[in-house]
């Protein structure tokens, strides 16, 4: 049993700002839905140029009614995920090669700066032309997006490391899988993490750009169909539903860094 005051105080404290965050939070979004609703009800415009927000969940719940929202949702999360995925890994293991060599980082490093000075906007309709309207371009697509941020974080975290804790692995005789399991992955953790937060929110970006070049399914798919029927109010729930994709994404990566680094609370006291 924690007895200790000042360590009582502590969680007392931080429970008690999580608490005032999430009131902000809430109070933060009523002011923008009510300045929202005296906009439109101010302005008079018509529906097809600025819905009001009970127009928009009027179209929200016909959408969800009929399905068309969660199975569009279902083929634009599935595409953010497999985007997520390739992306991570191809960074994570460029990453790591470029952090321990310098050669390997002299002979891709323009390659990749000149990858990041072309838009993925501008490549997106060569991507969709050359692997096609469906998901293959679309997760292509999220995984060139999420593959930098990764990246960068990679080789940022794994050089890190400081060298006496290696001189400290070399003097234990450990083999280069243990210092890389028990030293390198532990001390990136954080710092990968951090990038893996960008890149998870970027790859809803990069699955709605490639739906906008060209789709039949997903909620870019979805925003293009409501702007062709001047039908706003799908536009909003569309972007409302690529919002709530991204938090949930963003919400899951966090929560595993905060399961994942644990250790760092209990070396911290």
């Amino acid at each position: 049993m924690d007895t200790d005051p000042v360590k009582k105080n502590e969680k007392t404290s931080n429970h008690s700002l999580h608490r005032q965050g999430q009131w902000l939070g809430v109070i933060s979004l009523l002011a923008a839905l009510l300045l929202w609703w005296l906009v439109a009800r101010v302005s008079d415009l018509p529906a097809f140029i600025l819905p009001s927000p009970g127009q928009v969940w009027e179209r929200f719940l016909r959408a969800l009614g009929d399905g068309t929202l969660l199975a569009n949702a279902w083929v634009t999360l599935q595409e953010v995920l497999l985007g997520l995925l390739v992306g991570t890994v191809f960074a994570t293991l460029i990453g790591y090669l470029i952090a321990k060599s310098r050669l390997f980082e002299k002979l891709v490093s323009p390659y990749l700066v000149a990858s990041q000075a072309i838009p993925i906007v501008a490549i997106a309709p060569l991507l969709v032309i050359w692997f096609g309207p469906g998901m293959s371009s679309k997760v292509l697509i999220c995984a060139l997006i999420v593959f930098f941020p990764v990246l960068v974080n990679t080789v940022v975290g794994v050089r890190a490391v400081p060298p006496s804790l290696h001189d400290l692995m070399d003097s234990l005789r450990a083999t280069r899988w243990q210092t890389f399991r028990f030293l390198e992955v532990p001390a990136a953790l954080p710092i990968f993490l951090g990038g893996l937060r960008i890149g998870a929110t970027l790859s809803v970006i990069g699955a709605v750009v490639g739906e906008l070049v060209g789709a039949d399914r997903g909620l870019g798919f979805l925003v293009n169909v409501g702007r062709g029927q001047y039908d706003t109010a799908l536009v909003f729930v569309a972007i409302f539903a690529l919002v709530g994709l991204a938090l949930i994404l963003y919400g899951a990566v966090s929560a595993a860094e905060r399961r994942l680094l644990k250790w760092q609370d209990s070396t911290a006291r």
